[in-house]
């Protein structure tokens, strides 16, 4: 299934006097690069948490945050960490020593100290099974919010796919017209640029002519690619990097088609094909 890169996915697993938060968010990047804000209890999971990602992200920007909240109830039954005190009443002599006309610390500034607040009640154990627990969960919603915004851009995509399709197929018809007319107007020019010249030489040059501005070719690679960038679109998995590569290749088929132009009609598709690759160029971008 076709997948943004854009996501956000937020949850809570609720422990005795205590929840885990996990947040993560995603956006567009080449390439995957997480981006890890954890507590303190859980800054030494960080490799089973990149792990974890590593298994459900191809690509995308990744922040993820992992917290611990605990009610003031809890707080206040589990106590204070008298070795944490002792070290702060420590410091804050050796600073107001330094520093005599420095503010003390207040009773939330040593709350909310790391440490400060003690959490015996919680073992390491049950808040490290916990957090990949939530990790896990989250990364569930987080896949389901990128799957979500991945429909949308294939849609958006599809749509305009559709468009550059009746732009090619509106040419076809025209193709055999366009090619006599120019033929035409190539035999005049050259019986006057050519004057008495053999007619070898001057049915030689209407051929040459005539290759350089033949669009049959360019308009059956449009086809080719176009079909290519649906069944793409059908895979599972990360795609982004293909469909990109598609683009670039519509663009330079686009491109030839209007420098070969020959008439209005060529060259109004040209343009228009152009735009509407443009703006699936630009949802591509999002893709994972």
């Amino acid at each position: 299934m076709t997948a943004s890169m854009t996501g956000f996915a937020a949850h809570s697993l609720n422990l005795d006097h205590a929840s885990v938060n996990i947040d993560l968010r995603s956006v567009n990047q080449r390439f995957l690069e997480l981006h890890f804000r954890l507590g303190d209890e859980f800054r030494a999971l960080e490799p089973q948490l990149r792990e974890l990602i590593n298994q459900r992200l191809a690509r995308g920007k990744v922040e993820c945050r992992i917290g611990l909240t605990m009610p003031p109830a809890a707080t206040l039954d589990n106590g204070l960490n008298p070795d944490i005190l002792e070290r702060l009443a420590h410091w804050q002599a050796d600073v107001l020593q330094r520093l005599p006309g420095s503010a003390p610390l207040s009773v939330n500034d040593i709350l909310r100290w790391p440490g400060a607040v003690q959490t015996a009640a919680l073992s390491q154990d049950a808040l490290n099974e916990a957090a990949l627990a939530g990790m896990r969960a989250a990364l569930d919603e987080l896949v389901e919010s990128r799957q979500r915004e991945g429909a949308k851009l294939k849609q958006h995509i599809l749509d305009r796919l559709a468009a550059a399709e009746a732009q090619v197929a509106g040419l076809a018809p025209l193709l055999p017209a366009l090619a006599a007319a120019q033929r035409e107007k190539l035999t005049e020019r050259l019986h006057e640029a050519l004057g008495e010249a053999g007619h070898e030489r001057l049915a030689q040059e209407i051929v040459l002519a005539a290759q350089k501005a033949d669009i049959d070719e360019e308009c059956s690679r449009l086809a080719t690619h176009f079909a290519e960038v649906r069944r793409v679109l059908n895979q599972a998995g990360a795609v982004g990097k293909r469909l990109d590569f598609l683009m670039q290749e519509l663009h330079r088929e686009a491109n030839t088609l209007g420098s070969k132009s020959v008439a209005v009609e060529t060259s109004r598709a040209s343009l228009e094909l152009k735009v509407l690759i443009e703006q699936m160029r630009e949802q591509v971008q999002n893709i994972e």
